[in-house]
């Protein structure tokens, strides 16, 4: 909003002419010729007055302060906020404009530091995680180069401690770059026609050995026959890896793991239950984060990296959806997300490539 000195000077003046007028017809001596005059000399002198004040002392200012709150708020387009003042009121109007401004640029500050706070509980965590697997490894490395090498029972068992240690930091890395390409937009989404019963089968014979030490029995629930759905089929893979790992890896031995798939005209939401140990309900919105876990200790004994959740939360948020999770503590959880339903008969249907990836 650009104020515009002319019509404002013109307004006083007239105003400051008309008292003056006013004033000298209070006198009898003043004639109707000498009050016309008196009011154009003082409406011509006003004016000239007001609009240099104005002008140059004032409103010039003022108007390149709104060409810069103009530009300023181009960039910041939509947010801040629009308050209505008086046309006849620049500074109240300014006021506004700086307070929203400050407003914004407030909120923009608390998000940064939001932000920082996460980086460094972030570094601290991965630190943390490269940490445990290095040491360990030094351990048994360094035992063996002191002398243990030359047991030969010594050695193997040692031997598989390390190379264990060490599969599980090569895990962590590759989670954290897939975390880190997935963020990014480095790895693209190939979306096609899915069949989520088949890729659960698949999900299951890949982790069948983990489930038998545990004890799980891996099911799908009822004969769905071909549960068709629009995805990137490697992705989703994965994201149902994750799932049904942590459900076998939170699961009572001797429980079971059950995918189930309700179907309606447009969607397919695809259920993961275990009948486990449950999440407490103030962790359940922490979960999908990277590195939580509800027992720290307890998750580590049992394995994981500790960001298979969260690359689950990233790679659904590209699919548009969610995961939703119902959890009682002492009676397993249940992880579901929902995708867009093909029909199983379209003529655009093809099986999906297997041991197709990307980096």
């Amino acid at each position: 909003m650009v104020y515009n000195s002319r019509v404002l000077a013109l307004l006083l003046a007239v105003c400051i002419a008309l008292i003056t007028t006013l004033f000298l017809s209070l006198f009898e001596s003043a004639t109707n010729t000498l009050l016309v005059v008196a009011f154009a000399i003082s409406f011509s002198i006003s004016y000239l007055l007001v609009f240099v004040v104005l002008e140059f002392l004032i409103f010039r200012e003022i108007n390149k302060i709104y060409k810069m709150m103009d530009k300023l708020r181009k960039k910041e387009l939509n947010k801040l906020s629009k308050q209505k003042s008086g046309a006849l009121n620049p500074l109240q109007k300014i006021n506004e404009e700086i307070y929203s401004f400050a407003e914004l640029k407030q909120k923009e500050i608390d998000e940064l530091k939001k932000l920082e706070a996460f980086r460094k509980e972030f570094i601290a965590d991965v630190s943390h995680e490269l940490k445990t697997p290095i040491f360990a490894a030094q351990g048994f490395v360094h035992t063996l180069l002191d002398g243990a090498m030359d047991d030969k029972a010594v050695r193997g068992k040692f031997l598989k401690k390390a190379a264990k240690s060490l599969d599980g930091l090569d895990a962590l890395v590759q989670d954290l770059l897939t975390l880190s390409h997935i963020e990014t937009g480095q790895i693209k989404m190939h979306f096609e026609s899915v069949d989520m019963n088949r890729l659960t089968q698949e999900v299951f014979e890949q982790l069948e050995e983990k489930a038998h030490k545990r004890n799980v029995r891996l099911k799908i629930e009822g004969n769905p026959g071909k549960v068709i759905v629009y995805a990137d089929w490697q992705r989703i893979f994965q994201v149902m890896t994750n799932l049904v790992s942590n459900a076998i890896k939170h699961s009572f031995e001797g429980g079971d793991v059950v995918v189930s798939f309700d179907v309606s005209k447009k969607s397919v939401d695809t259920h993961v239950r275990d009948f486990g140990e449950g999440i407490p309900p103030e962790h359940v919105k922490r979960i999908f984060e990277r590195f939580y876990r509800v027992d720290k200790s307890r998750s580590r004994e049992k394995g994981g990296t500790g960001l298979g959740l969260a690359i689950v939360k990233h790679i659904l948020e590209n699919h548009g959806t969610k995961a939703e999770v119902v959890s009682t503590v002492g009676k397993g959880s249940d992880f579901s997300f929902k995708l867009p339903r093909v029909k199983a008969d379209a003529r655009d249907w093809q099986e999906p490539v297997k041991g197709k990836t990307e980096s």
